[in-house]
């Protein structure tokens, strides 16, 4: 087994769990949609996120020549997907008891937390590209991450219900044509 499918196991279990935190949110709103207050940007943030476990997933694939690790350069990865995780985690509420479940009432409960890890991750996966490279991203790539770490903080800054359905709609737009400029193809 070579260093980075052994490192792999634990940075696909933690993607893993954050995919199932997902997951269990939209089975969550099937089962309790009898007591629950339905907020459109609550599922889809949940559809983002589980496109960026699947990006990051797919972006992973990418390091499988990198050879020599260093305890700092997997500490570095795996930051990224912790952050990826705890976002994940925030994004639907639990759905436990029989208590009404108003979606927008714990989105905006979360927000700070939310978008201040969601930026997090951004910031994360930049220190991630220092690390391993010893260089900043492309141009593109880093025009992209600053436009996401700039709105997502603004969504963690305001309660504006305009400014965060503007946010869920202008930022999966761009994750997606992120994915189609830079990660379309497997490197």
């Amino acid at each position: 087994m070579d260093e980075f499918s052994y490192l792999s196991v634990l940075i696909s279990v933690i993607l893993g769990l954050a995919v199932t935190q997902i997951l269990k949110g939209f089975r969550g709103i099937v089962l309790a949609r009898g007591r629950i207050k339905m907020y459109w940007p609550v599922p889809a943030w949940g559809a983002l996120l589980l496109l960026i476990c699947f990006q990051h997933w797919w972006a992973m694939f990418g390091m499988r020549h990198r050879r020599d690790w260093t305890f700092q350069q997997f500490g570095a990865v795996l930051l990224n997907v912790i952050f990826i995780y705890m976002v994940s985690g925030l994004v639907f509420p639990d759905f436990f008891g029989q208590e009404l479940v108003d979606l927008k009432a714990n989105f905006y409960g979360h927000r700070g937390w939310f978008f201040t890890l969601a930026t997090g991750t951004v910031l994360a996966s930049v220190f991630k590209g220092l690390v391993l490279d010893r260089a900043l991203p492309p141009t593109l790539d880093l025009i992209f991450h600053a436009t996401f770490a700039v709105t997502l903080l603004i969504g963690a800054l305001t309660s504006s219900e305009v400014y965060h359905k503007s946010l869920i709609v202008f930022g999966g737009a761009l994750f997606v044509l992120y994915i189609v400029l830079l990660y379309a193809r497997m490197q």
